[in-house]
């Protein structure tokens, strides 16, 4: 089984999505916490994207300089 190529702006929205759904507070515990759960995973990814990103940039600026 192969695991599904991460995307930054997929992941988002699907941060957007699961905070609208818990903040809604229409949801079950259960449901509530695999959301959560959901959430913070996805949460970790982006912010693990958003760091690779930045020491890409980081590379290129010393590079030109």
């Amino acid at each position: 089984m192969s695991e599904k190529k991460f995307v930054f702006e997929e992941a988002l929205k699907q941060l957007e999505e699961i905070n609208q759904l818990l903040s809604a507070g229409n949801v079950m515990l259960d449901e509530g916490i695999s959301l959560y759960e959901e959430g913070a995973k996805l949460a970790s990814q982006c912010k693990e994207a958003l760091e690779k990103a930045k020491e890409r940039i980081s590379k290129m600026e010393l590079k030109n300089d």
